[in-house]
C-alpha cells in the first residue's frame, strides 16, 4: 500500500507538534529537534513538519512506497507520464535512508516518490542538486540538506 506524504515548513515546532497531535488524535512517530513526523493509518498518510526550510508552508507532496516494486510502479507511471523525473537513488534525508526519484508539477511543487529503507540518526547528507524547490532534496534545491 501506497502512503501520501506531505512536508509542510513551519516556524514553531513545539507548536506545531502540539497542534497536528490534537488535530490526529495522535503523537509523531518521529521527533528531532527540527522534525516531526506522524505515520497515520487512517487516512493513511505520512505528515512530516519541519524549521529546515526558509518559507513557511508546503515544503513538497509526495507517495511513499511500501517497497521496491511499488516505487518501480510510480517511476514507470511518471515515464509513461512523459515526465523527466530527478533520480536521487540511494540517499539519506529527513532522518532516513531511502530510494527516491522527484518530479515538479506545472506549479513549480516538488514531489518525491520514495521507499524507506531505514531510520538514521541525522537529517541528511549535504550535496547540491539543480531544482526550483526548496525541498531537502527536491527538484529546484541549489544546495541543502536532503531528506526521506
Amino acid at each position: 500500500m501506497k502512503r501520501f506524504h506531505v512536508h509542510l515548513n513551519v516556524q514553531d515546532l513545539p507548536a506545531s507538534i502540539a497542534f497536528y497531535s490534537r488535530l490526529f488524535a495522535s503523537e509523531p512517530a518521529r521527533v528531532e529537534s527540527d522534525y516531526a513526523k506522524w505515520m497515520l493509518t487512517d487516512p493513511p498518510v505520512n505528515f512530516a513538519v519541519s524549521t529546515r526550510a526558509n518559507s513557511l508552508g508546503i515544503d513538497h507532496l509526495g507517495l511513499q512506497a511500501e517497497n521496491e516494486e511499488e516505487l518501480a510502479e510510480l517511476k514507470a507511471r511518471v515515464a509513461d507520464a512523459q515526465i523527466e523525473p530527478f533520480d536521487e537513488g540511494a540517499t539519506t534525508c529527513c532522518y532516513a535512508r531511502s530510494e527516491k526519484h522527484w518530479i515538479t508539477d506545472p506549479q513549480g511543487i516538488a514531489w518525491e516518490h520514495f521507499h524507506t529503507l531505514g531510520n538514521v540518526p541525522v537529517y541528511g547528507e549535504k550535496r547540491a542538486v539543480a531544482s526550483r524547490k526548496t525541498a531537502c532534496c527536491a527538484p529546484g534545491t541549489r544546495e541543502a540538506n536532503c531528506h526521506g
